[in-house]
């Protein structure tokens, strides 16, 4: 008790050596250990960096011209707040309670130094003593440490800032000192308004009052002002969303916070803030929250069809070094930096395409594994404009069907999926390396046969050996045809018969320079002669994006979800931009369009979706063996969309199956048609294809009189798996058969 004692003595001492060296310049100090006291005091740093705290960043979408808030992620729910824009009477229920002489006193509340010098001498630990001014540098010290990103890092500074010592009380004090010489009462007010922590993930009093009450930090009544303030004591015990806690919960009607929120009454009563009536009143008030959760991630986004796209974005930013250059550092900026995020979603388009492709494909189908999606992409931007698909977004759940955080639409690294065989609409890329082999639209080719050995395929770029290869048309066709009636028609064994005078490895090349890629590593793509009429396993995203390059002049534009960002401080922040590349020669470009303008036409294999409203369009179906996928990728000169309905996993065909009553194999034309129509609407006519130069259409020459490839197989419907065996499916599609895994 003795040492006890001799110890407050020295800290009394210590403190008044301080408060008169801090309040009343040029006093005289007359002990040569407080004199060394003063002078350590006075050698500590005075400025403290009030850096942003953590806070929500924000995803947005345009609706009927309007950003539209679709998500929110954060580590910590806060939005920081206008002075104005909080409540008189959180204020001065907050002054009242946590620093009576705040606007009286210096940065350092005097009485309560003295009071935590006896606390400290009596081994209680370094208690009280603290202002508004030192609370609101603590918690300035404590956020900074939390944005570090690294976990390790964030403990050792938590634990610097928070340690139970004398020195830290001084360093705190210290930066008081020079914080209240920068900024005003009202501003450091309304820093520790907007910084304190409300229990769990909630920050802030903005966010506290729309969790806690569901109304803005403007809004706040002086009971719930009350309530606020008292949470401040202790979040984790006085939070009230925990209605089951037995010591503070619905039973007890809130008992913990309840006593602490008259006690605020109790202060603002005692300060002159509200007279005995509005006290007692007030006190005899039940504590009512109105709990409203804040949804974090995408899950917000359902709402808006648009959780899929949301958590593209996500990922975008979780991989894009624009947002810091580790991992770490890119979460932290997305959790706590409070970033507005401007997509180029447009919700309103998003609507017509969930609905259609939702009305023909539902989200689960007893027995089957079956799915359904839709991409739109600019041209010449590569803005995605729309992306759905017909499953419920669940971000737990990795499941093929049904409720799903598995993008249809995307590469693995941007939601999970591994893509799908393309069937006919890969055969694009076919017929651009054909043109740009010095072959033309109007020639003819044989496609009476079907059996073509491997080695009847040239491969430059690898040394694997085809197997022999059997392919099918599923309707008759003319044992001579032109490319581009083949084109319209897609009839496999003229494609399969053009293979033969390719290098399979300048296929690939022009798929890739149109930047097709594989979905996933699990399906690399391969040049194998099947490749011709699309069993290689791509993301719809990737071919709408490639169409899209082929309506722009052979200018392929990689797809962009985000238009701008800004952050808390205003600040622009520049996203990875588009890239934009001359992906293929404009001719060549011409000739394709010029061919898959003849898709939609009445004879042409997607003739149902033909949207009637004059708007010019290039478009190709695709379709597997057995219609397992089907394919309905379509651009004009100003939007691009892919459509894609099929097997998730298992081998259901669609030529004998049927979705709600509807012939499976029809399920894209239907879903596509007012999808197509709607998007020609929002982005107006478009311009007409130019015409490729002569040399590339070319005349119609003579049918060959017998077939240069022996062979007699009949080929079937039956695929046989992406090897080069598979048996060609039909006049759409794929050839090589195999199921996609996802």
């Amino acid at each position: 008790m003795i040492g006890a004692i001799i110890g407050f003595a020295g800290l009394s001492v210590v403190a008044g050596a301080l408060v008169a060296a801090l309040f009343v310049p040029g006093a005289t100090v007359a002990s040569n250990a407080v004199t060394t006291t003063v002078d350590t005091f006075d050698s500590l740093p005075s400025y403290l960096q009030i850096t942003p705290p953590a806070q929500a960043s924000s995803i947005y979408a345009k609706q009927g011209g309007q950003d539209v808030k679709i998500a929110t992620f954060y580590s910590q729910n806060r939005t920081d707040v206008a002075s104005a824009d909080i409540a008189q009477v959180f204020k001065e229920s907050t002054v009242a309670t946590e620093d009576p002489r705040f606007y009286d006193e210096g940065a350092i509340d005097v009485q309560g130094t003295l009071r935590g010098a006896i606390s400290t001498a009596l081994h209680k630990g370094v208690q009280g003593g603290s202002s508004i001014t030192q609370q609101y540098v603590k918690n300035v010290l404590v956020n900074r440490c939390e944005q570090q990103g690294d976990t390790k890092a964030v403990d050792a500074c938590y634990s610097q800032v928070t340690a139970t010592t004398p020195a830290r009380k001084l360093r705190e004090m210290r930066y008081a000192i020079g914080v209240e010489k920068k900024y005003s009462k009202d501003e450091i007010l309304r820093g520790y308004s907007n910084l304190v922590g409300f229990g769990g993930t909630v920050y802030g009093v903005q966010a506290a009052s729309l969790y806690y009450f569901n109304v803005s930090a403007k809004d706040l009544s002086l009971v719930q002002a009350a309530t606020l303030t008292a949470i401040i004591n202790n979040p984790t015990n006085l939070r009230i969303d925990q209605p089951t806690n037995v010591k503070n919960g619905s039973a007890n009607g809130y008992a913990l916070t309840l006593a602490r929120r008259n006690y605020v009454l109790d202060r603002m009563y005692v300060n002159h803030y509200i007279d005995k009536a509005t006290r007692d009143a007030t006190k005899a008030l039940p504590v009512t929250p109105a709990i409203t959760p804040s949804v974090n991630g995408c899950e917000s986004a359902i709402a808006f069809d648009a959780a899929y796209f949301c958590k593209y974005v996500e990922l975008s930013v979780l991989a894009d070094p624009a947002f810091g250059s580790t991992q770490d550092a890119r979460n932290a900026s997305l959790d706590g930096g409070g970033l507005s995020i401007y997509t180029t979603l447009n919700l309103d388009l998003q609507k017509v395409a969930q609905t259609n492709v939702s009305a023909y494909m539902p989200t689960s189908i007893p027995g089957v594994s079956l799915g359904a999606s839709q991409v739109s992409v600019e041209p010449g931007t590569g803005k995605i404009i729309t992306m759905v698909q017909n499953t419920n977004f669940d971000e737990t759940s990795t499941a093929s069907t049904g409720s799903t955080s598995v993008n249809y639409n995307t590469d693995y690294d941007r939601g999970r999926s591994e893509g799908f065989q393309t069937g006919s609409s890969f055969k694009a890329f076919t017929l651009a390396a054909w043109l740009e082999a010095g072959h033309t639209l109007n020639e003819n080719v044989n496609t009476a046969t079907h059996y073509f050995p491997g080695t009847a395929f040239k491969n430059s770029c690898a040394n694997t050996s085809a197997s022999n290869w059997n392919v099918a048309n599923a309707d008759p066709a003319p044992a001579n045809m032109t490319v581009l009636a083949a084109t319209a028609d897609s009839v496999n064994s003229a494609y399969a018969r053009m293979g033969t005078s390719l290098d399979l490895c300048k296929i690939l090349d022009v798929a890739k320079g149109m930047d097709i890629h594989a979905a996933s590593p699990v399906n690399p793509l391969q040049t194998l002669p099947t490749m011709i009429i699309g069993t290689n396993y791509i993301a719809p995203l990737a071919m709408a994006t490639a169409y899209a390059g082929i309506a722009n002049n052979g200018v392929v534009c990689t797809p962009v979800a985000i238009t701008s960002i800004t952050s808390t401080l205003g600040t622009k922040i520049t996203p990875t931009p588009t890239s934009c590349t001359q992906g293929m020669p404009a001719d060549i470009a011409h000739g394709v369009s010029y061919a898959l303008q003849t898709v939609l036409k009445p004879g042409g294999t997607g003739a149902a979706a033909q949207p009637g409203d004059g708007v010019p369009i290039i478009a190709k179906t695709g379709t597997t063996d057995a219609a397992t996928q089907n394919w309905l990728v379509t651009s004009t000169s100003r939007i691009a969309q892919a459509t894609w309905v099929g097997n998730i996993r298992g081998k259901i065909g669609f030529y004998k199956y049927y979705v709600n009553g509807v012939y499976g194999y029809s399920l894209k034309f239907l879903m596509d048609k007012p999808i197509i129509q709607a998007l020609n609407k929002a982005y107006g006519g478009g311009d007409a294809f130019i015409a490729p130069p002569a040399n590339l259409i070319g005349s119609v020459a003579p049918a060959p009189t017998t077939a240069p490839t022996p062979g007699t197989g009949t080929g079937s419907d039956n695929g046989s798996g992406g090897n080069g065996n598979g048996n060609g499916g039909n006049n759409d599609g794929g050839g090589a058969g195999g199921t996609p895994n996802q």
